[in-house]
């Protein structure tokens, strides 16, 4: 009966101290503002290393990530003209798409790229499988993909010269 009355007496001697309007009710102007001015540039305590602990992304990863959907169309352009220069497509499910409607395999490549590329960079701080960083896991995506353009721009050169 005692910790009823004491909070009873918390509650009543309670003051409200916050004003104006609940930001977090505004969430559009939240995400434009926290772009151009973010709070959170690493997590605030040291074990918190998750998906939200950050408002800010290192330059780093911005760039890596750019260069990779870059990568990706011209991985798609480059299969599209290897394709028609008589290669094979490798992948059952692209090789699908591409033989009904093209314009459908690049959009689904690109979304599943991108898609993929948005969890590595949100997710970049924090440890996969306890160890490795996720921010390493979006670099070796970045040299597949580099070495995957390569690759097709030597087979390209190679088909060509052989015509």
């Amino acid at each position: 009966m005692r910790s009823d009355t004491s909070s009873l007496r918390r509650e009543a001697s309670y003051i409200e101290r916050r004003y104006g309007p609940d930001r977090r009710k505004q969430i559009f102007r939240a995400l434009l503002i926290g772009s151009f001015r973010p709070r959170r540039r690493g997590p605030r305590r040291s074990g918190e290393a998750g998906f939200a602990s950050t408002d800010w992304y290192h330059s780093r990863w911005l760039t890596a990530s750019v260069l990779i959907l870059l990568l990706c169309v011209a991985d798609a352009l480059l299969t599209l003209t290897l394709l028609a220069h008589g290669a094979l497509e490798v992948n059952p499910l692209m090789a699908w798409l591409l033989t009904t409607d093209p314009l459908a395999f690049a959009t689904i490549k690109f979304a599943l790229t991108g898609a993929g590329v948005v969890f590595l960079t949100a997710a970049a701080r924090v440890r996969a499988f306890g160890h490795l960083p996720v921010g390493a896991i979006l670099y070796a995506v970045l040299i597949g993909y580099a070495v995957l353009v390569a690759y097709e721009l030597f087979l390209l050169q190679t088909l060509v010269l052989e015509r």
